[in-house]
């Protein structure tokens, strides 16, 4: 287990709830003392002194107050629990079969009942290879193979034992054996009244304990229970992991129905010892998917019970709102959403919270944890506590797995040190490096400042409530970096334009990868990182469907939903967060889009801002009608000059010097401003640029991009169609 060190933190239940329902807060506080609690409506979460700072608006209410420290642990790590299981002591044998990843590692458990009362565990333990533990009268004693196995290669795997001769044997075989590798073989032993009867749980992909540890590195494959001391015994429990691969059950073929439940969500639908390439998609051949990827480090939900909740009163605006915690010296904020109430009339404007995206990044270890990055924070008052530095709750799935393995699930069930206010992604020299949750809000903070009344939603309650969430809103606007959907999603936005609703994308890469859901388990988001795409991990091949709905994951390029069919830009090309700015084209000149520039004389737009000094930056989006750009799409203007550190996306490159469109690679280093009408009497406005909201709050929020976007905004929240 991973020390927690951080002396206050906690996390909500949900990310969003309406007047009358119920929000719970989980705090761990390691102080002595009593922790205080309130109640904020976050405006602005930078804390830059150069732009506004941090605005927030406390709210009366009954969380305000002193309560009990206590300390809530986190305990990582993936395995099965198989509870109550009972058999008395018998010859048994044991097996699975294993694809180790950190072979190396001692203590790993591959299924396990062993504990105080007695019991054994099939073990993986480093250089001795295959182990077999087992509890005697005289305490626990071991045998093993003593030969250690390869990593990411396919092993059998058993143990066996006769509680009335003491007689135990061990195995290993290798299912492709090496020349000059010497890595299958058996050992036996006799031991002393052996204590082998099953009375309590089985831990599958863990050794057991409490908390659990001992946790396996690895996919273990078809774990079987089998009477007598041979592989050909009558069958006790069987758990074939090919079954039900969406839920959180592991499936008990044999006569007992020792079903087991997912702990820390391991990862399913990996395909198995039996693979044979001829499907790609694990429910077209789920005989061939049947193992689970274990991880020491995974992390579902941290189980901490409720120190407080607060039941969303009626009246109470919708918007970003915070519970603020302060122990002495210490601080944190829990932040969450409050949407408007069912049914009530609406104002014309809705901003959509991409929680799927913030859920995807959430903990991102992105190594900018130097001194100077602390100097910084602690200048300003911004956070100091990061995913670098403090590992306790999980990665993101941009980091990677003590194994290698790339992180495929996340979920807001746990502390998220990175969704807070103030903190840094960047130590940005040209601004205030704030992204995702503080970034957007300066979204949030330019639409209070100019007297908007809007709604907030999330990304997970469009993916539940679909279209008629947003159905009464005339213009959706999106925060900096929308990046990643689920169909249902993609599906609501699509048919508000459809119905005639606008849409502004005030981000850059969105809409870009598919990420899967599913009710059986709840809050989790799944990513499969397959075939292209910039990425931080390249799943495995014959992985690249989602375990959660069984659907092919990736890019939504891919699934031929590129971003261009909904937002009429698309990712384009990627360097450090550094921004640029813009420069007007002849599309902004056209009589259907000249309103956009009233006011706007400047030929160059945003050389300014808070997100990488510009307005153009990091992540650029470029129109291209062979992706779905609609034809009428008007580009508006271009940016330019953005440096080296700039490369084209990899799903653009053919070849080092031939792209996907044709032009060369250089020329793919843009982002365009466009506009274009939908057929049914509405529009889209794209910025295709993640630092396009950091240049909005400039010169007291007097600038071309806050003239460009409030032109916008007021036109598409006027009701008059546009013209098709």
């Amino acid at each position: 287990m991973i020390p927690n060190t951080i002396p206050l933190i906690g996390y909500a239940d949900r990310w969003s709830a309406r007047p009358g329902e119920t929000v719970e807060f989980k705090v761990s506080s390691r102080s002595g003392e009593p922790y205080r609690a309130r109640l904020v409506r976050v405006i602005l979460a930078d804390p830059n002194p150069a732009g506004p700072g941090i605005k927030e608006e406390a709210i009366a209410s009954d969380i305000e107050g002193s309560r009990p420290s206590r300390a809530q642990d986190a305990a990582l790590g993936s395995y099965v629990r198989v509870e109550g299981a009972r058999l008395e002591a018998e010859a048994l044998t044991v097996s699975a079969t294993i694809w180790p990843t950190l072979p190396e590692q001692e203590g790993q458990g591959i299924v396990s009942w062993l504990g105080e009362a007695g019991g054994l565990a099939l073990l993986l333990d480093g250089e001795r290879g295959a182990s077999l533990s087992v509890a005697t009268a005289g305490g626990v004693e071991t045998v093993s193979v003593g030969k250690p196995l390869l990593s990411r290669a396919w092993y059998r795997v058993w143990a066996s034992i006769d509680p009335e001769t003491g007689a135990v044997s061990v195995g290993q075989e290798a299912l492709r054996p090496f020349a000059l590798v010497d890595d299958t073989g058996t050992a036996s032993g006799q031991l002393d009244a052996p204590r082998a009867g099953i009375d309590g749980d089985i831990i599958i992909g863990a050794a057991g304990g409490s908390p659990v540890d001992g946790h396996f590195n690895g996919k273990i494959e078809r774990p079987k229970i089998t009477r007598g001391t041979g592989p050909d015994g009558d069958l006790v429990a069987d758990w074939d992991f090919s079954r039900e691969i969406s839920s959180l059950r592991a499936v008990d073929a044999g006569p007992n129905g020792w079903h087991g439940e997912l702990v820390n969500l391991p990862t399913r639908g990996m395909k198995g010892s039996n693979w044979s390439g001829r499907e790609q998609c694990w429910r077209h051949a789920p005989e061939e998917y049947g193992a689970i990827h274990f991880h020491e480090d995974d992390l579902y939900d941290c189980g901490w019970e409720t120190d407080f909740s607060w039941t969303v009163p009626d009246g109470l605006r919708s918007g970003s709102y915070a519970v603020r915690l302060s122990c002495g010296e210490h601080e944190d904020m829990i932040p969450f959403f409050v949407l408007p109430p069912r049914g009530a009339q609406r104002p014309p404007i809705c901003v959509l919270v991409p929680t799927f995206t913030y859920t995807v990044y959430g903990n991102y270890a992105r190594g900018v944890t130097t001194e100077a990055y602390l100097a910084r924070a602690r200048d300003w008052g911004a956070r100091t506590l990061t995913a670098d530095r403090h590992k306790e709750y999980g990665l993101s799935t941009y980091d990677r797995h003590t194994d290698g393995s790339g992180i495929s699930f996340a979920s807001q069930r746990r502390p998220v040190l990175t969704q807070r206010a103030g903190y840094m992604s960047y130590l940005d020299e040209a601004g205030s490096g704030m992204r995702h949750y503080p970034g957007d809000t300066h979204l949030i903070d330019w639409l209070e400042e100019k007297g908007y009344e809007f709604d907030l939603v999330t990304d997970h309650d469009l993916d539940r409530e679909g279209y008629d969430l947003i159905s009464s809103y005339r213009v959706v606007l999106t925060g900096s970096h929308p990046e990643y959907h689920t169909a249902n999603t993609l599906d609501a936005l699509q048919r508000h334009l459809d119905e005639g609703g606008r849409l502004m994308y005030l981000g850059g890469n969105g809409f870009y990868w598919r990420v899967a859901v599913n009710d059986a388990v709840p809050d989790a988001v799944e990513i499969r990182r397959g075939e292209g795409g910039i990425r931080a991990w390249a799943a495995e091949p014959g992985e690249y469907y989602n375990a959660l709905d069984g659907e092919y994951g990736g890019l939504w390029r891919r699934n031929d939903r590129p971003p261009q069919k909904l937002a009429g830009v698309g990712f384009s090309a990627q360097g450090q967060f550094v921004g640029s700015y813009y420069v007007r084209g002849p599309g902004a000149d056209d009589p259907r889009a000249a309103w956009i520039f009233d006011g706007v004389p400047d030929r160059i737009l945003g050389d300014f801002g808070l997100s990488g000094g510009g307005a153009a930056g990091f992540e650029l989006d470029r129109v291209d009608t062979r992706l779905g750009s609609p034809p009428n799409t008007l580009i508006l203007a271009t940016s330019e000059r953005h440096g080296d550190t700039f490369v084209v996306v990899p799903e653009e490159l053919l070849t080092h010097l031939v792209t996907w469109p044709g032009e060369p690679p250089e020329a793919l280093v843009r982002s365009n401003l466009a506009f274009f009408e939908t057929a049914a009497g509405g529009a889209v406005f794209s910025v295709g640029s993640i630092t396009y909201c950091g240049s909005l709050s400039h010169n007291s929020y007097d600038n071309n991009i806050s003239r460009i976007t409030q032109n916008v905004l007021d036109r598409f929240a006027d009701p008059t169609p546009f013209e098709a």
